[in-house]
C-alpha cells in the first residue's frame, strides 16, 4: 500500500469510527491498480446484493445453453423452504416490487424478471430465479469466478431457514473481485457482461453511491437493505478514466438516512482521492 493509498484509508477508518457503525468497504481502482480494503473479510449478511451472484449464475446457465434468456417463466408466489421444505409464500408489503404480484399465473422472459431483479429488487423474480437455476450452482459459479466468500443459500423470506441460520453470506472483498471480472468483461463472453452491465446501469435506487459522486458520474450498482444492514456494491465510470469497483457493506445505522449518508459521504471520499 503506498503512502497515499494508506492517508486515504486512515481517513475513512477516522471517519466509520466517528459513525458508530460496523463497515466493511472493498476498492479497487482499475486504472492505477490502488485499493482500499478495510474489514473486507468480515462476513455481513449481503441482503439484495446476491442478487448480482444471481444475475450472473442465469447468464452463465444460458451461456451453457441450459435455456434461453427470452424462455418465459410461469409466475407464482409459493416456495420450497430451504429448513424442511415446506411451502412458503412472499408478501407483498415487504417488496419493493409489487406488479409482478398482479401477475400471478402468467409469464415473463427470464431475462425480464433478470431485470427486474437489479433495478427495482424484485424479491419475487429473485425467488422464480434461484429455483430455476439453484442457489448450489449459483455459490458454485462464485467459487469459479474466484471467491469462496459468497455463499447463497436460499431465497427471500425463508423464515423457517432464517430461524435456523441458513442464511446467505459475502463479504466486501468478495463482492469486489466478482464486480472486477465485471468490469472487465471476464464474466462469460464480452456480450454477456456488457448486458450485465447494462442492467446494473438501470438500478433505480441511487440514494447510496450515486448521491456521492457528480450527477454524471455512471454507476452500474446493485443496492441491499434489510433491518439494519445497508449495502451497496458496484463499478463507478468516471469520464475519460478507467472505472473503479466499490464496494460498502454496513450494520448499525439507526435510520435509513443516516445509512445513505454515511455510504454516500464515503463514496465520495474515495472518488475525490482517486479522480484527478
Amino acid at each position: 500500500m503506498s503512502l497515499r493509498e494508506n492517508k486515504v484509508s486512515e481517513a475513512i477508518s477516522e471517519f466509520i469510527q466517528q459513525s458508530g457503525v460496523v463497515v466493511a468497504v472493498a476498492a479497487h481502482n482499475l486504472g492505477t491498480g490502488e485499493e482500499i480494503l478495510i474489514q473486507p473479510d468480515k462476513t455481513i449478511h449481503p441482503a439484495s446484493t446476491i442478487k448480482i451472484c444471481v444475475m450472473m449464475e442465469a447468464f452463465h446457465q444460458a451461456r451453457q445453453g441450459l435455456f434461453s434468456l427470452d424462455d418465459p417463466m410461469l409466475l407464482k408466489n409459493e416456495f420450497a423452504s430451504l429448513a424442511d421444505g415446506s411451502l412458503y409464500s412472499l408478501s407483498v408489503a415487504d417488496d419493493s416490487e409489487k406488479d409482478l404480484y398482479e401477475h400471478i399465473g402468467e409469464s415473463l422472459s427470464i431475462r425480464e424478471l433478470i431485470f427486474r431483479m437489479i433495478t427495482v429488487s424484485s424479491n419475487l423474480a429473485t425467488n422464480l430465479l434461484i429455483e430455476r437455476i439453484t442457489a448450489e450452482r449459483t455459490t458454485q459459479f462464485m467459487q469459479e469466478l474466484g471467491t469462496n466468500d459468497l455463499i447463497v443459500r436460499r431465497g427471500v423470506e425463508d423464515n423457517k431457514a432464517f430461524q435456523l441460520g441458513l442464511n446467505n453470506r459475502a463479504t466486501a472483498r468478495g463482492l469486489m473481485q466478482i464486480l472486477l471480472k465485471l468490469a472487465k468483461c471476464e464474466v462469460l463472453s464480452p456480450q454477456d457482461s456488457d448486458e450485465m452491465i447494462g442492467i446494473l446501469l438501470q438500478q433505480k435506487f441511487n440514494e447510496m453511491i450515486p448521491a456521492g459522486l457528480p450527477a454524471n458520474i455512471r454507476v452500474a450498482h446493485k443496492t441491499g437493505w434489510t433491518g439494519k444492514y445497508y449495502h451497496d456494491a458496484g463499478i463507478v465510470y468516471p469520464p475519460n478514466q478507467k472505472p473503479f469497483v466499490l464496494v460498502i457493506l454496513t450494520r448499525g445505522s439507526k435510520a435509513e438516512n443516516e445509512a445513505h449518508a454515511l455510504i454516500s459521504s464515503l463514496a465520495k471520499i474515495i472518488y475525490d482521492d482517486w479522480i484527478q
